[in-house]
């Protein structure tokens, strides 16, 4: 190598580059080499193959959204990750219940492995995922315990925990207490965590629902309105915060129907903030406008209350934490080189929450999207 070869594939120049773990949060120059993360820093003086300069941008580690349903095939709710998730700065994706034991495999061949994003999959506890219109648990005797363990001891290093959502939707005339029962008896066979879904309050009292879960499970669609809202008379229920202690995570879970600013808020300003913001990233939202982002959702929890060091951390190394993925959503020196530079709007903008309220507040669009070192966007 001679004097004035390059030392750097990459360096990403931002205004603002925050990464929770290190911590950064100041202007810098990330530096990339070889699909990694060199380090940052103040200013990079070596020479580089390629720079990007966002002098008012935001530099942040590849988003990680814990709620979403990234799938090429096989799931009513499937969107292609490559195409719908990556470009709008999710690098790292959970699949909430797409695929379950009898379409896994299929799963993991057509969607994990080829996909430039990093899925990785809660696995169905349904055995034919979310395969169909009807509700995945519909028929009891799909909740097969033994089929949905097998199936995750074939592709453990792609199942992070097993899904198990005991709406009405799902369960339709089947008892959601037995649903979930049979998660908890596969859960603890298996050694991994739920991601579930609450039940409405009139058919099952939320307190004797989290009272059921257990340390590191993922409560969903925890800013809903209605037909379940951790709310009461404008504070969070007791039984919320006792599942909180006992180390129950909270996740947003956005998608059509399970967000609402004026319980965000409420929880916000008691200081209950979600451990992870998620989309649940669908097909329905394939047409939206605005587009439906984890940049969106992110920037509408801002508009709540929520600082933004804490939705960054919120959407990048804290889900990473849950799912166990060492050097994702991070910058550190030796990780992965996949990274989001976010564009602040020059105004407040309207943003609607599921109900169709509105607030305002300044919004974060993505403006290039790294990915393993390759620049996507």
């Amino acid at each position: 190598m001679t004097d004035d070869s390059p030392t750097a594939d990459l360096v990403i120049s931002a205004g603002r580059v925050i990464c929770a773990e290190t911590p950064w949060d100041a202007p810098g120059d990330v530096v990339v080499r070889d699909g990694r993360v060199v380090e940052i820093t103040a200013e990079f003086a070596g020479r580089s193959r390629q720079r990007l300069s966002y002098p008012d941008g935001l530099a942040l580690p590849g988003l990680v959204d814990l709620h979403a349903h990234p799938a090429e095939s096989r799931s009513v709710f499937g969107v292609s990750p490559d195409r719908f998730l990556l470009p709008r700065g999710v690098s790292t994706v959970l699949s909430q219940g797409d695929a379950g034991a009898d379409n896994v495999d299929a799963f993991v061949a057509e969607t994990i492995e080829p996909s430039l994003t990093r899925v990785v999959l809660a696995i169905n506890l349904s055995r034919r995922g979310e395969s169909t219109a009807a509700g995945c648990f519909a028929d009891l005797a799909d909740a097969d315990v033994d089929r949905c363990v097998a199936a995750i001891e074939r592709h453990r290093r792609h199942i992070w925990g097993i899904a198990v959502n005991a709406s009405h939707h799902a369960c339709e005339s089947t008892d959601p207490r037995e649903v979930l029962q049979r998660g908890l008896q596969a859960a603890e066979r298996a050694g991994l965590p739920l991601l579930y879904g609450m039940r409405r309050p009139e058919d099952w009292p939320l307190a004797d629902q989290l009272n059921r879960l257990r340390r590191g499970d993922v409560v969903t669609y925890c800013f809903r309105r209605q037909p379940h809202c951790i709310i009461q008379n404008g504070r969070v229920m007791a039984a919320v915060i006792d599942a909180r202690e006992r180390g129950v995570l909270f996740d947003v879970g956005h998608g059509m129907a399970s967000f609402s600013f004026a319980v965000a808020e409420s929880c916000l300003a008691s200081g209950f903030s979600p451990d992870t913001i998620s989309t649940d990233s669908q097909i329905a939202h394939a047409q939206t406008q605005p587009e439906h982002s984890l940049p969106l959702v992110m920037s509408k929890l801002v508009a709540a209350g929520m600082p933004i060091e804490d939705a960054v951390r919120a959407a990048t190394i804290r889900p990473a934490q849950i799912l166990g993925l060492e050097g994702v959503g991070t910058l550190r020196a030796g990780s992965p080189a996949d990274l989001v530079v976010l564009q602040r709007s020059a105004v407040d903008e309207a943003m609607f929450d599921a109900h169709g309220e509105m607030r305002q507040g300044l919004s974060w669009n993505v403006s290039a999207v790294i990915s393993a070192g390759g620049v996507v966007v």
